[in-house]
């Protein structure tokens, strides 16, 4: 189980390191939405064949379906009701302004938990069937939450947050991914495959959602057209990876 935390930490710790990448280097905007774009791509593909396509086969299409819609549905709500405190700024590098500067700060320190939660828990239950982590998994987690910490970090300096705030916050959102990994492995190790199928649903769910509402407008935003080829390029490497 403490593989699973350990692995939990390394994908979590890419929000880190791209908070500091955000705080020590001058990253245009232009870069962000580029690397976005390509970890858009990568999520979707480890969505699609790692958690969906999995489920299907040891669940079936019925679990596998109605996980997924619930967790698109809960990741909006969810997503609607934080956006209106100001953490639809969390993959946002742009400054914010007025009110939202008081407030967002602990919105997107919750949006961007939102986001993790699932991801590290999936990434423990798949050390459960052959105690072997989802390498794909791991990675587009990983690529997904470098321009992440990038972008958001980008914002909150832009809204006069301390350093040192910033750094506690995103330390705090490594440690919650630690923690999920490790629970994904030790709540789940004697579910059965049904649960399995609606947990690791649920979670795409919450994926897939997550990429259409924040990831890709951003990064077209940040990057222009050429951004949908790179996210392509993206869903290209999480292809190959799954036949690795």
């Amino acid at each position: 189980m403490w593989i699973a935390a350990m692995w939990g930490a390394i994908s979590g710790s890419a929000v880190l390191l791209g908070a500091i990448a955000a705080m020590a280097l001058p990253i245009k905007k232009r870069v962000i939405g580029f690397i976005m774009s390509f970890g858009t791509g990568v999520l979707i593909g480890a969505a699609t064949y790692e958690l969906l396509g999995e489920s299907v086969r040891s669940g079936g299409l019925l679990p596998t379906g109605s996980g997924f819609l619930v967790g698109a549905i809960v990741f909006t709500l969810l997503d609607f009701f934080i956006s209106r405190k100001g953490g639809h700024q969390r993959k946002r590098s742009a400054g914010q302004s007025g009110a939202a500067k008081s407030g967002s700060g602990l919105a997107i320190f919750i949006g961007t938990v939102m986001d993790a939660i699932p991801e590290s828990i999936m990434i423990g239950a798949s050390l459960i069937e052959n105690n072997n982590v989802s390498w794909l998994l791991v990675i587009a987690i990983f690529i997904s939450n470098i321009p992440e910490g990038l972008s958001s970090t980008s914002g909150m300096l832009k809204s006069n947050m301390s350093k040192q705030k910033i750094m506690i916050l995103w330390l705090t959102v490594l440690l919650i991914s630690t923690f999920s990994a490790w629970g994904g492995y030790f709540f789940l190790e004697n579910a059965s495959e049904e649960l399995m199928a609606i947990i690791a649903s649920f979670a795409a769910g919450g994926i897939i959602t997550m990429v259409g509402s924040t990831m890709m407008p951003e990064a077209f935003e940040e990057g222009g057209s050429i951004v949908g080829l790179i996210a392509a390029i993206g869903l290209l490497v999480s292809l190959i990876l799954t036949t690795i």
